[in-house]
């Protein structure tokens, strides 16, 4: 499965009414770390497609979004199941450490 922008204009329809649990990476072009975060995240979406949806929220764009979900160091993960963040985590991780977010 595809890694989907996440937007303002596009977060209830793909991360609030997913049937499916989503990963979002809050991410900035300018950061290292997010930089090396990306092809992982890329990574979880081909090898968890059907278990999981990813998006990847650029927070220097979507700013909003990540002052709500109190995004205050990037890159951070977080998995939203039923509508609800239900982790979060703060730094780089591999994709072992993404497949054990996932329920």
């Amino acid at each position: 499965m595809a890694v989907i922008t996440i937007t303002a204009e596009n977060f209830e329809a793909e991360v609030m009414n997913s049937e499916i649990p989503v990963l979002v990476d809050f991410w900035a072009a300018w950061c290292g770390p997010c930089q090396m975060q990306g092809p992982v995240v890329d990574q979880a979406a081909e090898q968890l497609a059907g278990k999981l949806k990813v998006g990847k929220l650029n927070v220097d764009e979507q700013g909003e979004l990540a002052q709500k979900y109190g995004v205050m160091s990037i890159p951070t993960l977080i998995l939203f199941k039923d509508g609800q963040a239900v982790k979060k985590e703060v730094g780089f991780h591999s994709l072992e450490e993404i497949s054990e977010m996932i329920p």
